[in-house]
């Protein structure tokens, strides 16, 4: 588990990925207003559903998408990785 993220809040979230989503392949062509409800919404889930693996929750994540509060014009398509991402940093899950 990942503790520090564990801790923290979505503004500080938010500053780390604006500082990093670039270097991600699918962060270098797109802008990071598109990211950013992505990653909000990775950091949100992880804290809420934490024993669960990324396997588990994915579909559940992608069919709540459409109706997610900060998701802007941002598609599921669009923002999944982040959302992975994100998902991945809280939890201390491995990536792959």
């Amino acid at each position: 588990m990942n503790t520090s993220s564990n801790q923290s809040r979505w503004e500080d979230e938010d500053l780390y990925w604006r500082n990093t989503s670039r270097e991600r392949d699918y962060g270098r062509n797109r802008d990071y207003e598109t990211l950013q409800g992505g990653y909000r919404y990775g950091f949100e889930s992880a804290r809420e559903h934490r024993a669960r693996t990324w396997q588990d929750v994915e579909p559940e994540l992608e069919r709540g998408w459409s109706t997610y509060q900060y998701r802007g014009e941002s598609t599921w398509e669009q923002v999944k990785d982040a959302v992975r991402d994100a998902w991945h940093r809280v939890t201390g899950q491995s990536t792959r």
